[in-house]
């Protein structure tokens, strides 16, 4: 459908009263979260490895249809001082060949540290290093979706 560079702009193309789903795009992994239906909280799904575009779309859109997604919101791996680099580049690419496999509006959300955030509350919880490597993905999305989700409460 659209691709929208700004989650205020994208809302409107949200559809309520259905989830949104939240991606973590790495190189060899693609971390998904799911909101509840009020856009309130982000959970953690699951992590899907990396194949090709084709495969990793139709994983993700399954994903959308089994659970109703109503949009996506992909985190967007700026630079520290905000600028955008290669990984940006890639990760917009994506957005733009997903849209077109889909109806549901994409956006993207800053996701600088949400690696970090994710890695820091996996130790709080005293997670093995084997068992952090399996879920950071997904525990990231969820971080990058309740990021957005935060700031739809105030829009």
């Amino acid at each position: 459908m659209s691709v929208h560079d700004a989650l205020e702009d994208a809302v409107a193309a949200f559809t309520p009263g259905q989830p949104l789903m939240g991606l973590d795009l790495g190189t060899r992994t693609i971390g998904v979260a799911l909101s509840d239906l009020r856009w309130r909280i982000a959970t953690p799904l699951e992590t899907i490895r990396r194949r090709k575009f084709g495969t990793d779309a139709a994983a993700l859109l399954a994903i959308a249809g089994d659970r109703g997604a109503g949009g996506i919101v992909l985190g967007l791996p700026r630079n520290m001082d905000g600028s955008e680099g290669p990984r940006c580049q890639s990760t917009r690419a994506f957005a733009r060949n997903l849209a077109g496999l889909t109806d549901l509006a994409i956006t993207f959300w800053d996701e600088r540290l949400s690696t970090v955030a994710a890695e820091r509350a996996l130790l709080e919880a005293d997670e093995s290093r084997a068992k952090r490597a399996g879920v950071i993905d997904h525990v990231a999305a969820g971080f990058i979706l309740q990021g957005a989700l935060d700031r739809l409460q105030h829009l």
